[in-house]
């Protein structure tokens, strides 16, 4: 069983940085493979990045175009989404999950984990 608990979003302008936080609990986090979604309102769940325990990650090519870093930290059982140059479109809530094999990543349907959510808003 892994909890999550996303923090770090909030209000920001247009070209603006957000660093996006989450910490999961228990001892086996290292072999979850971790991921970050977005949902704007009125639309389905899409993918954002993910990264493997051992560091490998994959992104969104869509929008994710450099911008947007995902990294982890096994000592603070914690997930970051570093996102930079942020647009209007960005706007959305932001969830951090979690699934065991490097498979389907981009599919949200496959992760077992869910946090609550983060709320971003980039004002134009």
């Amino acid at each position: 069983q892994v909890q999550l608990v996303e923090s770090g979003g909030g209000l920001v302008q247009a070209g603006g940085s957000l660093r996006l936080s989450c910490a999961a609990s228990g001892r086996t986090f290292r072999r979850y493979v971790m991921g970050w979604f977005r949902q704007a309102p009125g639309k389905e769940r899409e993918f954002v990045a993910a990264i493997s325990g051992s560091g490998v990650t994959t992104g969104n090519v869509d929008f994710v175009n450099g911008r947007f870093a995902i990294s982890r930290d096994h000592a603070k059982n914690t997930v970051y989404l570093q996102m930079n140059s942020l647009k209007f479109e960005d706007t959305a809530v932001y969830y951090c999950a979690a699934k065991e094999a490097w498979s389907y990543v981009s599919t949200w349907t496959e992760y077992n984990y869910w946090g609550q959510g983060t709320q971003v808003t980039v004002s134009s």
